[in-house]
């Protein structure tokens, strides 16, 4: 089967997540692993090329801001997220690397869900595999009172944690259908993301 225009050359794995699942530590150990086994690999943070774009535009000054922005300009960042992920991992990864793209599955605006794997992301992203990181809500709550760094005080406690990941789940399945690509569900319990790294990495090697 030719499977050029279907696929980038490298795999391509996007990990989502609600906010305060722990996709940072289970991402940042998982990295540590796939290095000792010698897989080439690159993580990229899908809203760290949004925001750079969106300070560039002089539209906001942090990252909390984005998702407060109009619904095209959400989905203009999108685009030039998704693209810009794609040249530069294609200047460093051949047929034989893997590309981790960091992001989330939903996103909770001021009017209400926004896609976070659209089509005209996973277009460009072509994943073989969505990730779908969860923990228990009451634990993510917690997690979220505790970042101070960020702005979380709308998401709702437990409640709203849960149904965020309620969307977050149709929505990755959503984007999993329309790219031909594996959803595969991690569950990320308290203390154990080594455990939760340990899944990713089988993941990685298999994929």
């Amino acid at each position: 089967m030719n499977m050029e225009g279907l696929r980038n050359p490298f795999k391509v794995v996007i990990v989502t997540g609600v906010p305060g699942v722990g996709k940072t530590t289970v991402l940042s150990l998982a990295k540590e692993r796939a290095l000792r086994r010698g897989l080439k690999l690159k993580v990229l943070n899908f809203g760290d090329f949004m925001l750079s774009f969106a300070v560039e535009r002089g539209l906001i000054k942090d990252r909390d801001q984005i998702r407060y922005l109009s619904l095209r300009q959400q989905l203009e960042l999108q685009s030039q997220a998704a693209q810009a992920i794609i040249k530069e991992s294609s200047k460093e990864l051949g047929d034989d690397g893997v590309l981790i793209v960091d992001t989330h599955a939903v996103v909770k605006t001021s009017l209400g869900y926004l896609p976070g794997l659209p089509r005209h992301v996973v277009d460009v992203l072509k994943p073989d595999v969505i990730v779908l990181l969860e923990a228990d809500p009451k634990e993510i709550a917690a997690r979220q009172a505790k970042d101070s760094t960020r702005y979380r005080a709308d998401f709702g406690g437990e409640e709203g944690v849960k149904e965020l990941m309620e969307h977050a789940r149709r929505a990755a399945m959503s984007s999993a259908v329309e790219a031909g690509s594996i959803l595969s569900i991690i569950v990320n319990r308290e203390g154990r993301a080594d455990e939760a790294a340990d899944r990713l990495l089988d993941l990685l090697l298999k994929v």
